[in-house]
């Protein structure tokens, strides 16, 4: 009696394992989208912000200007800078943002000004990136991954700024880039494939675009439209600015096109692209960090050939309702359900 009572709890056991085996995740396409999130950083705090917007121009703080996620509760050096958010495949959200606190000396963090000579190591330097991850947005896993510990044979790492995720339909992984230098060297963007449980690189970082020689440039974006895909960076040939280069791979074989995408007149980077929903229409953002105080600029393409200047946060139709001086932003399209749980887990009264 006890043995057939063990072979048929095992048989359910391994009836329930298969079904949840065979569970296939719900895919979420753009007629599902509702809303918008914008992940941000600011200076003052090195904390990482978010915003939502019912129709893409007019955003609103979910937690009225204040950090939801303090810095130096994740990061090594006590703050983050340069937040990016993706949707994964598996219905899982990805961030990463870059460890630094570029104030840490002043706040008692460390002694020095930088984690290292800044001399031998440049301004800015750091080593680590923080990865987090969540199923609704508002509870988060993270992780600090240092490039160094990862692979010693890049210990001379000047940096490891601004990373930004794309899935790989082709390899069935999510890529992580980001820009590296070596010493004080110049940066440019390198990419490496992520671990399953995105806790760590599993491929060891190679460069994804070569630029003008001599000339560095920071801060990629990848937009794939259609069979493109589209990277937008900061090139810092002539003075701060964006630049598109455009491939059929995503990461090899990118060709520069001539010429800014910005529409500033100053210093910008950060570039980030997010699509309308229901529209043929994307949004360039970059953070016009030369002004003051700095803000956001915007321009709008329907085929990624020419740009519509849409102007700055509140200098134009974006607008912003609670917040000021962001920097460094990501925008993604969420759903109506996950919007509203958003909106109710930091009292925002935002209807959706």
């Amino acid at each position: 009696m006890i043995k057939l009572k063990f072979k048929i709890l095992t048989l359910l056991m391994l009836s329930a394992i298969s079904a949840t085996a065979q569970k296939k995740v719900k895919t979420i396409t753009e007629k599902d989208m509702a809303a918008y999130l914008m992940v941000y950083f600011k200076d003052d705090t090195h904390g990482l912000y978010f915003a939502l917007s019912k129709d893409g121009y007019s955003f609103t703080d979910v937690n009225n200007g204040n950090p939801v996620i303090a810095g130096d509760t994740i990061a090594e050096q006590k703050g983050i800078r340069d937040p990016y958010i993706m949707r994964g495949p598996d219905g899982m959200f990805y961030a990463a943002l870059t460890d630094l606190h570029i104030y840490a000396q002043k706040l008692g963090y460390r002694t020095d000004q930088w984690e290292r000579d800044g001399k031998e190591y440049g301004w800015g330097n750091n080593r680590g990136v923080v990865l987090m991850k969540s199923p609704d947005l508002i509870h988060w896993s993270h992780t600090v991954l240092r490039v160094d510990k990862a692979f010693p044979e890049l210990a001379n790492i000047g940096c490891a700024w601004a990373p930004a995720l794309i899935f790989d339909e082709a390899k069935g992984k999510i890529m992580m880039y980001f820009t590296m230098r070596f010493g004080n060297g110049k940066a440019k963007v390198y990419y490496s494939y992520m671990n399953k449980d995105f806790t760590q690189m599993e491929t060891m970082p190679k460069s994804i675009f070569e630029y003008i020689e001599g000339q560095e440039y920071i801060d990629a974006d990848i937009t794939k439209v259609g069979n493109k895909y589209h990277m937008f960076i900061c090139s810092h040939n002539g003075g701060a600015h964006v630049e598109q280069a455009v491939s059929d791979s995503i990461n090899t074989g990118y060709q520069l096109i001539p010429g800014r995408s910005d529409g500033e007149k100053v210093d910008c980077e950060a570039p980030t692209v997010f699509k309308r929903i229901g529209e043929n229409k994307w949004v360039l953002i970059y953070d016009i960090y030369r002004i003051n105080p700095h803000n956001f600029g915007f321009s709008e393409t329907t085929d990624f050939e020419n740009f519509t200047y849409l102007g700055h946060f509140n200098k134009g139709v974006m607008k912003t309702t609670n917040f000021s001086i962001p920097k460094h932003p990501a925008v993604i399209q969420i759903t109506k359900k996950e919007a509203k749980h958003l909106a109710a887990k930091w009292h925002l009264k935002m209807k959706f």
